[in-house]
This record gives structure tokens, sequence and C-alpha cells, in this order.
């Protein structure tokens, strides 16, 4: 059975700029160095939290696309930190909104909408979840790109 993202009905429509890699998830990082570095050590909960309260999207549905299994969420949440290859996987999942949130100049609900709805160009995928896997995040940044320079897709 396939999964479906659920989306909150407190998204927010306010226009939402991204500054830098990593914002949605409150990182505070200017290099690619420090970037690794933070994610290396391990993201703290609280940036999968974000993510899930500002873009509406359900904790559910992130942890889903990052691959967190339940049990092995709640232990994170304890302990407070996730391990840095979910970090990682978080941080692919917080570029791919960003790039769609920037595709939607800072309209968050239309964002999550298209990240939500399938896309014919993925093979009707949903691209949240087309983004569990470093190739499809990829797939799913050059469908945006193409999308930013008016190519049909």
């Amino acid at each position: 059975m396939a999964y479906t993202a659920s989306v909150s009905m407190t998204v927010k429509t306010l226009p939402f700029i991204i500054a830098d890699r990593g914002s949605s998830l409150g990182m505070k990082v200017t290099t690619t160095t420090k970037l690794i570095e933070e994610l290396e050590r391990g993201l703290p909960f609280k940036a999968l939290e974000r993510l899930a309260e500002l873009s509406g999207i359900t904790l559910t549905a992130i942890v889903h696309a990052i691959g967190i299994p339940e049990r092995t969420l709640a232990r994170r949440k304890a302990t407070g930190r996730l391990a840095p290859e979910e970090s990682e996987r978080l941080l692919r999942i917080s570029t791919i909104f960003e790039r769609t949130v920037d595709l939607f100049e800072g309209d968050i609900a239309g964002a999550v909408n298209w990240l939500t709805t399938p896309k014919k160009a993925i093979e009707g995928r949903l691209p949240l979840n087309y983004s569990r896997t470093e190739l499809g995040a990829r797939e799913v940044e050059n469908l945006i790109g193409r999308l930013e320079h008016g190519v049909f897709s």
C-alpha cells in the first residue's frame, strides 16, 4: 500500500523566504564544513519538530519520509538527538521543502500542496515521499528546476 502524506490544517500561509540551507530546521550554519559537523553530531530532535510546525506536514509524514521507525523515533525524542544518518535524511527533506517554498515564492501552503500531490513526472508519486532516497530527491530537485525555468514537465 502506498503511504500518503497528510498535512495538518494549520499550514502557514504567510510569505516565507528561505535564507540558508537548513533554515527550516532552525539551523544557523554558514559554511558547508559547519553543516557537515552538525550532521555528524546529529541534529537536535527539535529540528524535526520545527520542520513539522513550520510546514504543517505532520510529524508522522516527515518521519516516514526520512525512514525512522516508530520505536526509534521514541528513543530519539528521549535522547533529544537524531543519529547522523537520520540527520542527513532530514536535511535532504528540508532542502526539498525549502526549494519548493522558493518555487512557490514563499507560499508554504502551495509548496506543501505540491509536495503532497502525485506528479506525472515522477511516475505519479508524491514528491515528498519520492525524496526518501538521495536519487529520488535529486529527481525532485531537477523537476523543481525545470518548473523554475518554465520547462514543461
